[in-house]
């Protein structure tokens, strides 16, 4: 018996995994910017730094993430080819919020048993939103675990790395008395809070992936895999066109707490829910779940994905720029003396 058979029994088939190669390159040759050296296949994936020349003082900036328990709804649904959309937003969008371009990224796919169609659909999503967020796909790894996944479990994560001229960094040390609160729409969910929307939609209530929902307009599963939007090219673009001091993603711990992280210890953020309406979708999970407004604010973005501290006299200028990538934004509060916090006044329509 060969090694390669003795492998194969043990559950890794080398053959599936090249034949996943072969369907996602395609994909992947989309991805690309023109400081990519080569192709996949190599140990490394290689860019051109050169292009960094043109920066006075070039800071590199990193990031790493996953979809959390949101690839069970993908798995559920058989449906592999937006995950990967969430992957790219967790990633890029969290490099932004100081400044940074996304340069290039990496995926890393652990699964119980490579179905090559499948792997090639989780890529063929994150290669499109690397052309969303401007960003090169160069390398990945896919790797599988039998015994320790199932045969139709999968994982997915990544990392990604940019730069921003030191001169252009933003943060909380550029935050000032009167900024107003630019928040940006989500266009649901996102990637964060599925353990709590599992929990009470699908466990505790007992509802189907394949129920139609009318407060939706769509079925359940559907909703869930609303792939999460991509800000990078926007904020960027916002940087550039305003007096933007900082921004903050919008990801797990909620509203409150992502904005906490760009505050000065001087100044405080007071937001009015009263300048927006979620989607239906979270107030779902409140009322089915009963879940308290407190504790759905720390777990899920309710419709706020990501939020920029800008100076006053740009706030139509920031929602105009935003606007034209096709991102709803609106002034939901402001700035002032205090002591860090963030607070949330008021009550969203409706609610």
């Amino acid at each position: 018996m060969s090694d390669q058979n003795a492998y194969a029994q043990a559950g890794v088939s080398i053959e599936a995994g090249d034949r996943a190669v072969e369907l996602m390159k395609t994909w992947i040759e989309k991805a690309r910017r023109p400081e990519m050296v080569g192709g996949i296949g190599g140990f490394a994936g290689l860019f051109d730094a050169s292009a960094l020349k043109s920066y006075d003082r070039p800071l590199l900036a990193s990031s790493a993430d996953g979809v959390g328990t949101k690839v069970a709804i993908a798995q559920a649904m058989d449906k592999h080819d937006t995950i990967g959309h969430d992957l790219v937003g967790m990633l890029v969008d969290d490099l932004v919020v100081c400044g940074a371009e996304p340069l290039f990224l990496t995926d890393y796919i652990a699964t119980g048993k490579v179905h090559p169609e499948r792997i090639a659909a989780i890529v063929k999503g994150i290669a499109e939103a690397c052309v969303l967020a401007g960003t090169a796909l160069v390398g990945g790894e896919t790797a599988e675990h039998p015994g320790l996944l199932g045969p139709d479990e999968y994982d997915v994560a990544g990392s990604t790395t940019g730069v921003v001229e030191a001169a252009d960094l933003l943060g909380a040390e550029l935050v000032a008395d009167g900024d107003v609160v630019i928040a940006m729409e989500a266009s649901g969910l996102h990637s964060n809070g599925y353990s709590l929307v599992r929990h009470v939609l699908l466990n505790t209530a007992g509802w189907k992936l394949d129920r139609d929902v009318p407060e939706l307009g769509r079925t359940l599963g559907e909703e869930l895999l609303e792939p999460t939007r991509i800000y990078a090219k926007a904020c960027l673009a916002l940087a550039k066109a305003t007096e933007t001091h900082a921004m903050s993603h919008i990801t797990g711990g909620g509203l409150a707490a992502n904005l906490e992280r760009v505050m000065p210890q001087h100044l405080t953020a007071t937001l009015d829910r009263g300048t927006w309406t979620p989607q239906p979708i979270f107030d779902l999970v409140r009322q089915v779940g009963s879940v308290a407004q407190a504790d759905l604010e720390m777990t899920l973005n309710c419709g706020v994905g990501m939020v920029s501290l800008t100076a006053a006299a740009d706030a139509d200028k920031a929602i105009a720029t935003l606007a034209e990538f096709g991102i709803r934004a609106w002034v939901a509060g402001a700035v002032s003396a205090g002591d860090g916090s963030v607070v949330l006044e008021g009550q969203h329509p409706g609610w």
